[in-house]
């Protein structure tokens, strides 16, 4: 049998404005999180393209997805799309280190200049109709794109449309009537794929790539309810919300923008331990919001980067990622296909006319959710912020200096030892992690004992 998965606007595995600067040296992407979705949203007006990347690991045979979708959507408005574009959007926006290198404190002049600096820089295979009908079922289209078969359905009944999936031959979680009721209650319709062997072997593709589809509708929401049908424990979903004007936010949750900006241990840098360390921190802000937050891990127009972890996407990159104003002829929204018109397929990419920054803006969520912490889906709003945000932490390399090469040298040396102090505490409050730990692991510069305070108080010093 086969095995459904079952989906919002996102692909879950069966069964289981300023700038910052500095030096880019690492980031945390994505697959740091063995079970993140990850989900691409573009949107202008009513206008909306999804991209859902398939992270299904299995026999092809036994894939399938379903989605609720506001209408019936024609073949022009779906495409199979390329994996290439969320591993671009995923390294442009991840998480990053940064890292600055303190100057000489004994080059007096550049030493004061840089600290000026500091000092004012910012922070930075289906039934038949008629039985399916008899079930409250209507098979509304049927088309096959790429190596996928698609049915798009509409329904009266939950209970009907389980029944029909199952003699469909799918798998269905137990509560899946439960789930699939409030869709069939605000009359959508289901977006069920499977994989077409044969299509597939011709393609020459062994991995599932990504589904698209283009719709029209007054709500920007993504639903992710129907995902948590089948869910074993706390799931993560990573969207990349592509705007036109400003900053996307969930409206019917609470967004937090996470903790950035922050100077952290230099030893961050080393292997693992950045990737480490974002794992733990993301967790550990996830559950002091009690799992029921919405995270901003990066917000920023796509023109530029600062410092970069990626170059941003070029304007093909965009219109494969279903940008559809940008490439447009004199950079005008080109209206989807609808029902009665002709079919067109998602634009192919054009070039960006003049070139130059592109109108778009990016906004990367993040949300560690279960059924009891997330009970409705996510509705978003575009907001007229365009501050730039990005998780970024500092590392901040001290000077090669010995103690007494000059009189700032000692003072300076100090300093560091209590601003790696401070890094250690923050970190461990970050993370929750041992402070002990921590101090263990940094490498302090050396400084010449104290002499006690009183010492040559009666001039010669104690008396003899």
């Amino acid at each position: 049998m086969k095995k459904l998965l079952v989906a919002g606007a996102l692909a879950a595995v069966v069964g289981s404005a300023q700038a910052f600067c500095g030096f880019y040296v690492g980031k945390a992407d994505a697959n740091l999180f063995n079970e993140a979705s990850q989900v691409i949203v573009v949107r202008d007006g009513d206008k909306t393209v999804v991209s859902m990347l398939n992270d299904y690991k299995g026999d092809a045979k036994e894939f399938a997805l379903v989605v609720p979708v506001p209408t019936v959507l024609q073949k022009g408005q779906i495409n199979v799309g390329d994996k290439k574009t969320f591993d671009r959007l995923d390294a442009y926006s991840a998480p990053r280190l940064a890292e600055y290198y303190d100057p000489n404190p004994c080059d007096r002049r550049l030493y004061e200049m840089r600290s000026k600096d500091a000092a004012v820089a910012p922070m930075a295979a289906p039934v038949g109709s008629a039985a399916a009908k008899a079930l409250g079922v209507t098979i509304e289209a049927s088309y096959t794109v790429g190596e996928y078969d698609i049915v798009i359905l509409s329904a009266t009944q939950s209970d009907g449309l389980e029944t029909w999936l199952k003699q469909s031959g799918y798998r269905i979680p137990a509560n899946s009537a439960k789930a699939l009721a409030p869709y069939i209650r605000q009359n959508m319709k289901f977006f069920v794929a499977k994989v077409n062997l044969a299509e597939q072997a011709k393609s020459g593709f062994t991995m599932l790539r990504p589904l698209q589809f283009a719709y029209e509708s007054e709500k920007f929401m993504l639903p992710i309810r129907l995902g948590m049908a089948n869910a074993n424990g706390p799931q993560d979903l990573i969207a990349y919300m592509l705007t036109k004007n400003g900053r996307v936010e969930t409206s019917n949750y609470r967004t937090v923008k996470l903790p950035a900006n922050m100077d952290l241990p230099v030893f961050l840098k080393q292997g693992d331990e950045f990737r480490n360390f974002y794992k733990a921190m993301f967790g550990e802000q996830a559950k002091k919001e009690g799992y029921r937050a919405v995270f901003t891990e990066y917000f920023w127009d796509m023109g530029w980067c600062d410092p970069c972890a990626a170059d941003p996407l070029s304007p093909e990159e965009l219109r494969k990622a279903g940008v559809f104003w940008v490439g447009a002829p004199n950079n005008e929204v080109q209206p989807l296909p609808l029902p009665g018109q002709p079919q067109t397929r998602i634009m192919p990419p054009r070039p960006f006319p003049g070139g130059g920054a592109q109108p778009v803006m990016l906004t990367r969520l993040h949300v560690r959710y279960t059924p009891e912490t997330f009970p409705e889906d996510l509705m978003f709003q575009e907001t007229k912020d365009r501050q730039n945000f990005q998780t970024r932490y500092v590392l901040r390399h001290p000077a090669k200096v010995e103690p007494n090469a000059c009189p700032e040298a000692k003072p300076y040396l100090e300093s560091v030892i209590k601003r790696q102090e401070n890094e250690a505490q923050q970190l461990a409050t970050l993370t929750g992690g041992d402070i002990n730990a921590i101090r263990k692991k940094l490498t302090l510069p050396p400084v010449p004992p104290q002499k006690p305070w009183w010492d040559g108080l009666w001039g010669n010093g104690a008396a003899k």
